[in-house]
């Protein structure tokens, strides 16, 4: 039986209305309890209102298949720099370590820890359904995770707290999806858990009615949940998918919300992606 403490990587979204530091507390509680904790975190609201207010506002692309993403050309990658590395990386660690915990702060682009590859074009689709390619993106995907740095990091008994952007073995900065981000770096740490926590409960049937979320999906069920995700949720079900298919045992997507969201996506509210193989089940 292997003695490696249960790891759970969490990875809490920067929607408008979250606030990353209602996390500490359960972080807190978490570690006391033996448990390793990774936080990856993401800080799109407070990027958005940055870039408005420096005259350079925030572009969205879309891809032909649907998934959206940050347009990143250099002045928008330093913005975004900015808020996700300064501001909120900083305040997060402020937070936990208030509460006892010693979390230490790293974008991927420190030590290497995200590594990827630049990508050379994006196929992206306008408001009037015509397909562009954009090549001058500083977008990219992680493609290694550099686990033995942050074993090392756990192993001092600190909290990594990480953060896109990325770079690339030439030494550019990308900006990644933090979800599928966080996805790599659970299955690089051979983690129990993801928790993948944001604005929304969880993978709804019909994203217009919040009665529709989808409990629970199985390895069968993949395909029904890329179909039933719009927007940024197709990434955050790539995410759950990639971390399944790294060796991760259970991811939940599940709101950021309330005084215990940690706890409640634990429990199994939102929705619960595993290695199992039963039927997908959505409530009435």
């Amino acid at each position: 039986m292997s003695n490696t403490p249960h790891t759970i990587v969490i990875k809490v979204g920067g929607g408008e209305g979250i606030d990353p530091t209602n996390l500490t507390n359960e972080i807190a509680e978490l570690t006391r309890s033996g448990i390793r904790v990774v936080l990856v975190h993401g800080g799109s609201h407070e990027t958005n209102v940055l870039a408005e207010a420096l005259g350079h506002p925030t572009q969205t692309i879309t891809s032909p298949s649907g998934h959206q993403s940050r347009r990143t050309d250099r002045q928008t990658l330093e913005i975004f720099e900015m808020v996700y590395c300064g501001k909120v990386n900083k305040a997060v660690v402020e937070s936990l370590r208030g509460a006892g915990v010693d979390a230490v702060g790293f974008s991927g682009i420190d030590a290497g820890i995200w590594t990827g590859k630049r990508k050379s074009a994006i196929r992206a689709v306008d408001d009037e359904g015509r397909t562009m390619i954009i090549r001058d993106d500083l977008t990219g995907r992680v493609e290694s995770v550099d686990a033995a740095f942050l074993e090392t990091i756990m192993s001092l008994g600190r909290i990594p707290v990480l953060t896109p952007p990325a770079i690339t073995p030439d030494g550019i900065a990308i900006n990644v999806d933090a979800d599928r981000a966080a996805a790599a770096t659970a299955a690089a740490l051979d983690a129990d858990e993801l928790l993948l926590l944001s604005n929304v409960p969880g993978l709804l049937r019909d994203h217009t009615d919040a009665d529709s979320l989808i409990e629970s999906v199985d390895i069968d069920g993949l395909e029904d949940a890329r179909q039933a995700a719009k927007g940024r949720m197709k990434n955050k079900v790539l995410a759950a998918e990639e971390a399944l298919a790294g060796g991760v045992s259970r991811v939940v997507i599940g709101s950021a919300g309330g005084d215990t969201p940690i706890a409640n996506a634990r429990a199994g509210q939102g929705t619960t992606f595993s290695q199992a193989t039963s039927t997908t089940q959505v409530n009435a």
